[in-house]
């Protein structure tokens, strides 16, 4: 019998139609391949991108040039740009402004081989440190509301180009997935005076039924609603509502973590593409404890279509509990 789920978070009801699939092992994709080809991101290309914004480098480097491990730059083809005025105005019923914003592109070493899982622990650490960096600039900008840090592997999941990298976009207006979910914690803790994200993790570590890794910091699980085939959320075990308030202790074992997590998406599906997303809180609001930041990993083993498009409900083939046992199955 199929089961309706409820999110707690946004009150988005899921469907987990297990029946649709018979194993784990249906949704294995190998969907990820190299294709050869020139690459702008690689060492020795750096002419090739727009100058950088920063970098970490061997001592001595000069910028634009090889020696970096992990380097910032600005899209070449931007979402939003930094130059310019809101210029906000309205045409009879309907709003605009300009498109003002930040996007940017983490290039995350300079070898065009290595995946994320390939990283060393060390550059992974770096790669997070640099996200902090970057949304802690960006926030000073008065014009910004909301900045968001999110990766694509696979053409599937958005990946124009294979080297690995992420990508931040920093935007005028608090997107409208991101007051939704502030919308739905504040009314959690208005009814219960804790954190509905704190709660989550409590929850988890009680049945332990979805929890797929743990280290000292953080907690990996699958999403009791979750609505896609192995979706993983990584928490923060202790509250934080902002991702730039992250310690340095924080971004070792985060490191460390978020690399397994990868290791045994990438071991138990057969390297399937993926989205992953950093959630935090928007950069108007102080430290707050009714929201709790995190990342969300999509593996793109599904296609949203009209059911989806239609009602706003997801439909689930395996229920988030036989993935997660499947996933600690894996050596990571």
């Amino acid at each position: 019998m199929p089961e309706l789920r409820k999110d707690p978070i946004l009150g988005r009801w899921v469907i987990i139609a297990k029946e649709r699939a018979a194993r784990p092992t249906d949704f294995r994709s190998g969907t990820v391949h190299p294709s050869g080809g020139f690459c702008p991101f690689c060492a020795g290309n750096e002419d090739k991108t727009p100058p950088e914004i920063m970098a970490y480098r061997k001592d001595g480097s000069a910028a634009n040039g090889p020696g970096w491990r992990v380097r910032i730059v600005p899209n070449k083809f931007p979402a939003l740009r930094v130059e310019g005025g809101l210029d906000k105005s309205g045409m009879g019923m309907y709003d605009t402004m300009n498109g003002v914003g930040a996007h940017e592109v983490i290039i995350e070493c300079p070898d065009h081989h290595l995946s994320p899982v390939a990283l060393t622990d060390e550059n992974v650490e770096e790669v997070i440190w640099v996200y902090r960096e970057r949304l802690t600039d960006l926030k000073k900008d008065s014009r910004l509301a909301y900045g968001l840090v999110f990766k694509n592997v696979g053409a599937i999941a958005g990946a124009s180009l294979e080297h690995t990298h992420s990508q931040l976009i920093a935007t005028p207006v608090v997107p409208n997935l991101v007051q939704r979910e502030m919308r739905g914690a504040r009314d959690y803790f208005a009814f219960r005076g804790r954190c509905l994200f704190c709660d989550m993790v409590q929850q988890e570590l009680m049945t332990e039924s979805r929890i797929t890794h743990e280290t000292e910091e953080f907690l990996s699980f699958c999403p009791f609603a979750g609505r896609f085939p192995f979706e993983t959320w990584i928490l923060p075990r202790k509250h934080a509502s902002h991702f730039e308030a992250l310690s340095r202790a924080q971004a070792k074992d985060l490191a460390v973590h978020l690399k397994n997590m990868l290791r045994k998406l990438e071991t138990a599906l057969e390297d399937p593409p993926y989205n992953f997303i950093i959630h935090t809180t928007p950069w108007n609001e102080p430290e707050i404890e009714e929201y709790h930041w995190h990342i969300e990993i999509i593996p793109r083993l599904t296609k949203v279509a009209g059911f989806e498009w239609g009602t706003g409900f997801y439909i689930n083939p395996i229920p988030p509990e036989t993935a997660a046992e499947f996933m600690r199955q894996v050596d990571s």
